[in-house]
Parts: structure tokens; C-alpha cells; sequence
């Protein structure tokens, strides 16, 4: 029987117009949390997780960003000031644990992107059984929180789920890149979720939470913090600058851009895996930046490896950031030269990527970079071509090295609270 006194507390808890939680009591725990919170997930709050993944104005601070839509939220929406993103290898065997694993992270998400505390949250439950949150974003607003999942190759190993004849040609196993010198304990994984807000608390809250309901059924292989958004989805903002100090992603896809997002990141309808229509591939790489080394260049030759201005971030010969770059008048191994679409058949990517401080290499010298997040409708087509001709050509390649790679399907939207994570491929 329900406690009146703790009932008026709870009720008291929920923001105005959302349907109160149900009982601790009624849910026994995570088992039964899926059928549970798709129910709690009705009513008042359901308002504030419709709607797809339309851009919020940078400016919205604290703001919620719709959780559901044909394509999940944190691609084409506005991109926030924090990064937290996991990697985790799946350790159940059983196909019915995972799919019950992903409806309870789904019913999770929706809660914490729309600003609530997981299941009966932090407090006010049973003192003998752990929160069902820990509490640590307790009186926090939704901070533009995304949460974003994708599938690893693994996944689709033989034998593992009965996934192998799923998996999309799209999804390549990337090679061996010249210079990489990738670390396996920062590379793979079954699964990701990216997790963006512009309060890093809010980020690492759920990451925290949605590897805690994982227990027993996934383990994080690896994971990066971010800071500093290193590219924009919305041109109209301020082009952030990257830990070389120059800006980045100055002519990246809009989040508003209807018809560039259709031709290079939504996965269509004809693209192979029906599965995927509305989904799309993220490409995640850690770029180490030799920074003492960078520090220690002349501003014209940093200029050049670049192929723009330090100030402005005009091209070579332009006056202008946003004025369209003339190829030739760089030098042939120019970054921006080589990674431009004119120069790669037309590829392009949505960059998503944010800057990185780890501490020190353990010879004094600054463990920085770009956490570099990349989404295409193919990934042969995307990163794979523009990446070859960087790898070979770039004159940036003496001040950077990627050290961490990923790859991943990340499946369409949530349409609704009965639908959930990855259903199209399990269904």
C-alpha cells in the first residue's frame, strides 16, 4: 500500500502536468522496468520526447531536445558544449536478454533526455533497496541531453545473436589507415551511445545510469569525455576552433539542411539493409594532437598545413570564413585541399566531433586532441574515401595521429513510447 506522505512528495517531485511514476513496488526492480516505464513515459511528459530530432537553438539553455522522431536526436540536432561517450561489449549470449537490455535503456533515455530521474529516481523508494538513479543530476534540467546508440560489427558476428545475414554491406570493418597506431583498449565495441548536453554532469549522469541497468549484460570497453564542440550543425552560430586554434567545420552539413541530410547522412530506402532506412553510420576516431610540437610552428606554415586563415578562417585568397574555398590556390597537401568534396568524388560527412584533455603521456607531454565523430549515409563512400587521401597527403598527418577507432550502424528513430532501440533490426 502506498505511503500518502510519500506519495505527496513524489507528486510534488514531477514536473506540473506530468502522469505520476508508478510504485517501486509495482516495477520489482529492472526486470519488469520496461513495461513499466512505457507506461510512466505516457501522458505529460510524452509531449516534451515527440517530435524527431529538430534542431534546438544553441541558445536554449537547459532546454529539452525531443527524443523521438524517424531519426535519433544528436545527429542533425544542434550540437551542445559536452561530449560523453561509451563503447561496451555485450556479455550476455541470450538474443531475448538484448533485446530486453535495449528496450530498458530506450525507456531510460526517454526519462533522463526529457529531464527525469530514472525509474523512481534517486529517492523516496525503499530504504532497503538501491535508487533506481544515483542522483547525481537531481535538480539539473535536460541541458539539451541527446542520447544517441549505435551497433558495432560485432554484433553480428556468427553465432552470437543470429544477426549475421542483418548486417549492412555499409558497415565495413575500416583498414589499417597509413600512420594509424590504434590502441584496442580505446577501439570497437558492440555497442555505443553518444551522450551530448551542454552540462557535463547531465552527460556522464547518463552514461552512468544506462551501464548500471546494463550489469550482468554489457561492459564498457572504453569511453571519452569531450569538451568544446570542435564542429557546429548550426552555420548561423560562432564556428568553434579546435585545440590548434583554428576553426572547424566551418562548412559542415546544417542541421536544417533538409536535402544534404537526405543525399549524405540518412540511410535510405534503397540503400541495402531495410533495417537502417532512417538510420545512419558514425565513424568515432581519437586524433592525438602532437600540441608541443604544433606550438612550436610558425603561424604562415600553420597556415598553410591548413589552408586557411588563424583569424577569420577564410581560405587561402578569400576574405571570408563562409566564402567557398579556391582549391588550387593552396598548397597541394593543404588539409582542407584534400578533405574537400571537389577533391574526393563528392564525399561528404556530418562532423560531430569535440576536443580532448586526458592528462599527460607520461613524458610531460599534453594527451590532447579531437575526439572526431563522423556521420554518413556509407561509410565506403564517407570516411573511408576522404580518410585515404589524408592518410597519404596530408601535411597535418606530422602533428596528429589517430589512436582509437569505431565503427557503427546507428539505426532509425524512436517513433513512439511503444517502439524502442534497434526494434527494426530484432524485429
Amino acid at each position: 500500500m502506498t505511503d500518502p506522505a510519500n506519495e505527496s512528495d513524489r507528486q510534488q517531485r514531477e514536473p506540473e502536468g506530468v502522469a505520476p511514476r508508478p510504485s517501486r513496488r509495482a516495477l520489482l526492480g529492472w526486470g519488469g522496468a520496461g513495461l513499466a516505464l512505457g507506461a510512466a513515459a505516457a501522458g505529460g511528459t510524452v509531449a516534451a520526447l515527440r517530435s524527431g530530432t529538430e534542431a534546438v537553438p544553441a541558445g536554449m539553455s537547459g532546454a529539452a531536445v525531443p527524443f523521438h522522431g524517424a531519426h535519433q536526436a544528436g545527429i542533425a540536432s544542434a550540437v551542445q558544449d559536452r561530449l560523453h561517450f561509451a563503447a561496451f561489449d555485450v556479455t550476455t549470449k541470450d538474443r531475448a536478454a538484448l533485446v530486453r537490455l535495449l528496450k530498458d535503456w530506450t525507456r531510460a533515455a526517454e526519462r533522463m533526455t526529457a529531464g527525469l530521474p530514472v525509474g523512481e529516481g534517486a529517492v523516496g523508494g525503499l530504504p532497503e533497496a538501491p535508487p533506481d538513479d544515483t542522483g547525481e543530476a537531481l535538480g539539473l534540467k535536460p541541458n539539451r541531453l541527446t542520447l544517441t546508440i549505435g551497433f558495432g560489427p560485432g554484433l553480428f558476428a556468427k553465432d552470437r545473436f543470429g544477426l549475421e545475414d542483418r548486417r549492412p554491406e555499409a558497415l565495413v570493418d575500416l583498414e589499417q589507415f597509413p600512420g594509424d597506431n590504434l590502441d584496442p583498449a580505446r577501439s570497437g565495441g558492440d555497442l555505443c551511445v553518444q551522450a551530448c548536453a551542454d552540462d557535463p554532469q547531465v552527460a556522464v549522469h547518463a552514461i552512468r545510469q544506462l551501464a548500471r541497468i546494463g550489469f550482468g549484460k554489457t561492459a564498457m570497453r572504453w569511453s571519452q569525455l569531450g569538451f568544446g564542440k570542435t564542429s557546429s550543425t548550426t552555420p548561423d552560430q560562432q564556428t568553434p576552433r579546435n585545440m590548434m586554434g583554428f576553426k572547424d567545420g566551418t562548412r559542415n552539413i546544417s542541421g536544417t539542411d533538409t536535402a544534404a541530410l537526405d543525399r549524405h547522412v540518412w540511410v535510405g530506402g534503397g540503400d541495402g539493409a531495410d533495417w537502417m532506412t532512417g538510420g545512419s553510420y558514425l565513424v568515432a576516431r581519437r586524433i592525438r594532437m602532437h600540441i608541443e610540437t604544433w606550438d612550436r610552428t610558425p603561424l604562415q606554415e600553420q597556415e598553410d598545413i591548413f589552408g586557411r586563415d588563424k583569424a577569420e578562417g577564410a581560405p587561402v585568397g578569400k576574405p571570408k570564413e563562409h566564402d567557398a574555398p579556391f582549391l588550387k590556390a593552396m598548397k597541394p597537401d593543404a588539409h582542407v585541399r584534400l578533405a574537400h568534396p571537389d577533391s574526393n568524388d563528392g564525399a561528404t560527412i556530418l562532423r560531430r566531433g569535440y576536443s580532448f584533455t586526458d592528462g599527460t603521456d607520461g613524458l610531460g607531454r599534453l594527451d590532447a586532441g579531437l575526439f572526431f565523430l563522423a556521420y554518413q549515409r556509407d561509410v565506403r563512400k564517407g570516411f573511408v574515401r576522404i580518410q585515404r587521401a589524408l592518410s597519404k597527403n596530408d601535411s597535418l598527418n606530422e602533428y596528429i595521429q589517430h589512436v582509437g577507432s569505431a565503427v557503427f550502424a546507428v539505426p532509425p528513430g524512436v517513433r513512439d513510447t511503444d517502439d524502442w532501440w534497434g526494434r527494426t533490426l530484432f524485429v
